[in-house]
């Protein structure tokens, strides 16, 4: 089956690709150019949650002046919002959902994943399908002809959902998906005007603490090594200043490294760039923060994301990753 593809998409991947063609503004490649003390001044753009903690990590312990970049992290609502402004190299790198990012290379957008960002956690997990606590709805084979919330159509969300419902024998085309932004879910789930609520933290804590319960950690339960997200540049820079891009690379591993490694320092930086209640920031799930990408656990998710039409063909992982 095939997802339908709004005009409005279609305009907006069809503009993406002519700034592409442009090739962006001349100092795109090189960040601009070294500053006075031999610092390269890098844009990254990245969404204000946990996941991005070791972007700030990053700056905070030094690790990106070591490879020679000052960098800038700048907020966006979305990987969405973000990818226009690397492809257009006002941004030099952007993190966002591994999906999101394969769906920008099947409209043609020339975009690669260069580092790992963060991974599922496991059980628990910084993600759930939840209910109400009086629900009769137990598990997720009983979403079908359910309403069920989540932050964006067509993405990393409701594909990984719609696995797992066909996992445990429930008609994945059967599930009603609604949009609606993570922290408004918690009042469309307990007001009814959804079944189940896809929810990520610090939602998820703060729903929970209201009486919602979990039905599925859909990331683990789609598969437990699940990676989220990546940091992408584009191909351009990629060609232009691919010394940039591996000192980026040594840095952001770096960071992920010590991210994993402290996870207190991961609460601590969060704290300095969202707007999480400390009480609920202590309580929430870290994502697991590593290197490596588990190409197993991106070949089935492009697969399904195929599958349900959310792409128009399973990517080339060859092409997509480092």
């Amino acid at each position: 089956m095939t997802g339908p593809r709004s005009r409005a998409a279609a305009a907006g991947v069809a503009a993406l690709l002519a700034l592409a063609a442009c090739g962006g503004s001349d100092d795109a490649g090189s960040g601009g150019g070294a500053e006075e003390g031999g610092l390269t001044p890098v844009t990254i753009g990245t969404q204000p949650i946990v996941d991005s903690a070791p972007l700030y990590l990053g700056v905070d312990q030094g690790f990106f002046e070591e490879e020679g970049i000052e960098l800038t992290i700048e907020s966006a609502a979305g990987g969405a919002v973000v990818v226009p402004s690397v492809v257009s190299g006002e941004y030099q790198f952007g993190r966002g959902n591994v999906l999101s990012t394969m769906i920008a290379v099947d409209e043609g957008l020339p975009l690669r994943c260069i580092t790992n960002a963060n991974s599922t956690a496991g059980d628990p997990d910084f993600g759930a399908v939840v209910v109400r606590g009086d629900s009769p709805i137990q598990s997720m084979a009983d979403l079908a002809g359910a309403t069920v919330s989540v932050n964006t159509l067509n993405n990393i969300g409701d594909t990984t959902i719609r696995s797992v419902v066909e996992e445990a024998g429930g008609d994945p085309d059967a599930v009603e998906f609604v949009e609606i932004p993570f922290p408004d879910a918690p009042s469309a789930l307990d007001t009814g005007q959804v079944d189940a609520a896809w929810i990520l933290d610090p939602f998820l804590t703060e729903a929970v603490d209201a009486g919602a319960r979990v039905l599925s950690y859909n990331f683990s339960d789609f598969h437990p090594e699940l990676d989220i997200s990546c940091v992408f540049t584009s191909d351009q820079l990629l060609q232009e200043d691919p010394e940039l891009v591996e000192a980026f690379q040594r840095a952001m591993n770096r960071s992920l490294e010590f991210s994993q490694e402290n996870p207190e320092e991961v609460r601590r930086i969060t704290g300095t760039y969202t707007e999480i209640e400390p009480a609920v920031l202590e309580r929430i799930v870290i994502p697991t923060f590593r290197t490596e990408f588990s190409r197993e656990a991106l070949e089935l998710l492009g697969a399904k994301a195929a599958e349900y039409g959310t792409l128009s063909e399973e990517p080339d992982l060859d092409q997509l990753l480092p």
